[in-house]
Order: C-alpha cells, then sequence, then structure tokens
C-alpha cells in the first residue's frame, strides 16, 4: 500500500466506529467489533471490523467470514459507496476525516452507492476520469511495443493512479494504468481494460495480474477505427487490445475490435453490413474456441470469416521483432486481394 493510502487507513482507524456508523450503517456495535453483513453495507453478522488496536491487529482491519474477503477502512469506503478509482476514495475518505464525527450512538443515514462495482456505471466513471494518452506513460508503453495510434482514437486513455488491489494479499496501490474502453456497436461504454504499468516506464506493473476487466463484456469490444453505428462491410476481431491494435498499425483504415478473452470473442456482436471478417489468431490454443464459434456464427450469419495467423506467438511479436513493413507483407498473402490493396499501409 502507498504511503499515503496507509496514512489515510491509520486516520480512518482512530475512528473506526464513527467509520462504521458512516459507511456500514446496517450493523452494529458488539464489544470491541462492529458487525455487519458485507463489505457493502448489506445486514448481517459475518463481517467484523476492529475497532480498536490489539494484540491481533491495528484497529480498522476487518474479515468477512463467509467469504474470506478482508481488508482496512478504505475498503469499506470504496465497496459501500460504489467507488472505482483510488482518488475518489481517498477524497472521500478525507473529506470523511474533515467533519465534525457523529455522536457515537447516532447512526449514519444509508448511503446509496454512486455505481455497483465492476458495473457499465463504474467503467464509464472511470472512463471519464482519464486523460487523453498523448505525451502520458501509456503512450510511451505502447510506443515501446510498437504500437502508435492515430489521435483520433478515443478507445484509449491514461489514468496516473488507478486503484489496484492484490486478489491474493487484499493489499492495496495506486499505479498508472492503460485504460481501453468496451463500447457497444453504438458507442456506449459497457465496460473497459485496465492494464496497469510500471511507473519506471518499463513496460507493464510487476503484478500477477496487471491486466483486468470490468463491466458488461460479452458481445461487446474494444474498437479501434469505429465510427458508432456506422455500417462496417470489412473487419477484424481478436482477443487483445494489443493485437488488434498492432493489426491496425499496417491496416489503419480497417475498423478492428479486441473482445478481451476467448470467450468474449466468441460471442462478439456483428455489426450493420459485415460481409467479410478477419479474425485475428495467437500461435497457442487458447482461443481456438472462440476463434471456431465466432467463425461458426459469421457462417450463421452470411460473413465470410478468414483467420489471419500470426508468424511469431501473436501480431505484437511479429509487430516488434520484425517491424511493419514485413508485418505487412506476411498479411498481404492472408487478405483478399481487394482488402490487402484496400487497407494495408504501403509502410
Amino acid at each position: 500500500m502507498t504511503g499515503s493510502a496507509s496514512e489515510l487507513a491509520r486516520r480512518l482507524g482512530d475512528h473506526a466506529e464513527a467509520v462504521c456508523r458512516e459507511y456500514l450503517s446496517n450493523g452494529h456495535r458488539s464489544g470491541n467489533y462492529w458487525m455487519v453483513g458485507d463489505v457493502r453495507n448489506t445486514r448481517g453478522r459475518s463481517m467484523h471490523v476492529r475497532l480498536k488496536a490489539n494484540a491481533k491487529g491495528p484497529a480498522g482491519r476487518w474479515v468477512d467470514e463467509a467469504t474470506s474477503e478482508f481488508g482496512d477502512l478504505l475498503d469499506v469506503i470504496r465497496e459501500s459507496c460504489g467507488l472505482v478509482d483510488f482518488r475518489d476514495v481517498a477524497d472521500e475518505a478525507r473529506r470523511f476525516l474533515s467533519v465534525p464525527l457523529p455522536p457515537p450512538h447516532a447512526p449514519g443515514a444509508q448511503r446509496q452507492p454512486a455505481a455497483a462495482p465492476g458495473s457499465p456505471d463504474a467503467a464509464r466513471r472511470l472512463f471519464a476520469m482519464s486523460q487523453p494518452i498523448a505525451g502520458t506513460l501509456a503512450e510511451r508503453y505502447l510506443a515501446g511495443r510498437g504500437i502508435l495510434l492515430s489521435a483520433h482514437e478515443r478507445a484509449v486513455r491514461f489514468h496516473p493512479g488507478c486503484y489496484c488491489r492484490d486478489l491474493v494479499t487484499g493489499e492495496t496501490q495506486t499505479l498508472p494504468a492503460l485504460i481501453a474502453a468496451v463500447t457497444s456497436l453504438d458507442g456506449r461504454i459497457t465496460g473497459l481494460q485496465r492494464t496497469w504499468l510500471d511507473p519506471s516506464g518499463q513496460g507493464k506493473a510487476q503484478l500477477a495480474d496487471p491486466r483486468r476487466s470490468l463491466g458488461n463484456l460479452l458481445g461487446n469490444g474494444i474498437w479501434l477505427g469505429h465510427q458508432p453505428g456506422a455500417p462496417v462491410s470489412v473487419m477484424a476481431a481478436g482477443e487483445g487490445f494489443e493485437t488488434m491494435a498492432s493489426l491496425k498499425v499496417v491496416m489503419p483504415a480497417l475498423p478492428v475490435a479486441a473482445a478481451t478473452s476467448a470467450n468474449h470473442l466468441a460471442g462478439l456482436t456483428f455489426p450493420l453490413g459485415c460481409r467479410r471478417l478477419y479474425i485475428a489468431a495467437d500461435a497457442d490454443a487458447a482461443g481456438r474456441h472462440g476463434i471456431e464459434r465466432l467463425s461458426q456464427r459469421a457462417g450463421q450469419a452470411g460473413i465470410l470469416a478468414l483467420v489471419l495467423r500470426p508468424q511469431l506467438g501473436d501480431f505484437n511479436d511479429d509487430l516488434r521483432h520484425s517491424g511493419p513493413a514485413h508485418l505487412a507483407a506476411w498479411l498481404s498473402d492472408q487478405l483478399v486481394p481487394d482488402d490487402a490493396r484496400l487497407f494495408l499501409s504501403p509502410g
């Protein structure tokens, strides 16, 4: 946990009961603990929050016996308020610490979540808080992978301090992140993908899972080069954002969609007027089911599906190790000739 976060958690712990009365108002005090259903302020008794430090640990730490979840009072604020970004969590914590504490026996009003965690609303909120990638660590990260996107691409943004929770230890920290919007065909954000970055600029953050998605993903994708609602006659689709962005480098006029996983690729919604679909494969077999299912669905919809295969592990490997000219040449024999002439960049 960052120094700022740990200091806020400590200060909240100094007023643990007041925090619980405000954000976990459906619970009650029992001895040295606040008992409630869960961290989202559900009625019940499975979660307990330590109100005063003792030999077992500091004040403000909590455990949910039903789910084995645990954390501190910053997590309580995040979940009970439906916040996503750590900056919002910290602002709410500071707001609470700056006002007079409520009377010890006066329960706080139940709060209405601003956005359910993991929901499309949470995704839209986080995306709105992000900024264009120009001049940021996200642009530097993509450039290091050979990906130079047009300034007109609106799906990709940067957040300098995106809240990240370790799913194993429960520890939290803030890290810079590449934010990619997952949208429906009409352009509405339904989810997003976060790629946490190493603050030093050395690629992705050193996390077990530096890339996570949230929101409603099935049927939707990270679209590059697609005007919302516009018909698309020829397009490409694949699992990974970097794979599809690499294809976009050498075929800048071709609309592409990254579905974020093999299962979501299988369920991608086809745009109006689509008659030819190129599906980007990886060298491993993990995504074979997604490709086969998407190809089958395309055929049933009267769309010709053609699989594009990389020379190395994936198309980003090809782009980084061989360069855009070589990648374009490799793809030229896999495309319908008219598409090769129309979409492939001369390099």
